[in-house]
């Protein structure tokens, strides 16, 4: 299995907004990009809480204010976490067989693009439920 890797992109933006590059070493490697999803997350809401199987998974996560990383190495191995505070744009790389959520711990709704090295087929989905973190009670 391979290792999460979490990079704070750098917002090279000038008056016209925000601007921000994916290193070139996330392209050196063998990663063909074969299926692309968009999703918002409101304030105290999750996504994830699961691993895949077959398709290893990019995360490019946008927020305005604080959202944690939650995951795992594996089934049995302990939770691990990071927490982000303010405005920015954060890559995160998830293998094989690691469980994985965001949650949106501050108040502004966040925005993420997810890339995938395989195609979805909606009747495999290649996503498995292993919970790492609960949204908090509202």
């Amino acid at each position: 299995m391979g290792t999460l890797s979490v990079i704070e992109l750098k917002d090279t933006g000038d008056a016209r907004g925000s601007s921000f590059s994916v290193p070139a070493e996330l392209f050196s490697g063998r990663f063909p990009v074969a299926d692309m999803h968009v999703a918002t997350f409101e304030p105290g809401a999750v996504r994830g809480n699961h691993y895949h199987e077959v398709r290893q998974e990019v995360l490019v996560v946008m927020a305005d204010d604080r959202w944690s990383l939650h995951w795992d190495e594996g089934a049995g191995t302990p939770v691990q976490q990071r927490q982000f505070t303010g405005p920015g744009v954060v890559l995160v790389t998830i293998p094989v067989g690691m469980s994985h959520a965001i949650r949106n711990d501050g108040t502004a709704t966040m925005r993420m693009i997810g890339l995938t090295d395989g195609p979805y087929d909606c009747e495999r989905p290649d996503s498995y439920p292993r919970v790492v973190i609960l949204a908090p009670p509202r």
